[in-house]
């Protein structure tokens, strides 16, 4: 039984060349989707904005190249390739693509 099965396992992969950034548009690729957890492949291109919501449970954004600007709550980050923010489970937050960017979500509840 395999648990990620919408990528390739058994070698080496790059996320970032599965899902690409468009412009003026945002993409998204669903690699694991169960009641306890997800993972999600995000790409927003400038100047695009994942709005104002919230998850039940901690999300991990994982950026894996460009700049996105993460507010959560009131709060902002300017968070970049190789870097990672958690948001608390039912905080409100958005994501605003200050460089085109893709991100790695993993959603635990």
């Amino acid at each position: 039984m395999s648990f990620i099965s919408k990528i390739e396992q058994n070698q080496v992969i790059d996320l970032k060349q599965q899902i690409p950034v468009d412009e003026d548009q945002i993409n998204s690729r669903t690699l694991v989707q169960r009641d306890d957890m997800g993972m999600t492949l995000f790409s927003v291109a400038t100047d695009q904005e994942i709005g104002g919501h919230s998850a039940t449970g901690d999300a991990m954004v994982n950026i894996l190249s460009g700049e996105a600007e993460v507010t959560i709550e009131q709060e902002k980050f300017h968070v970049k390739a190789g870097q990672s923010i958690v948001i608390p489970a039912n905080a409100r937050h958005s994501l605003y693509a200050i460089e085109g960017f893709q991100m790695l979500l993993v959603v635990v509840k």
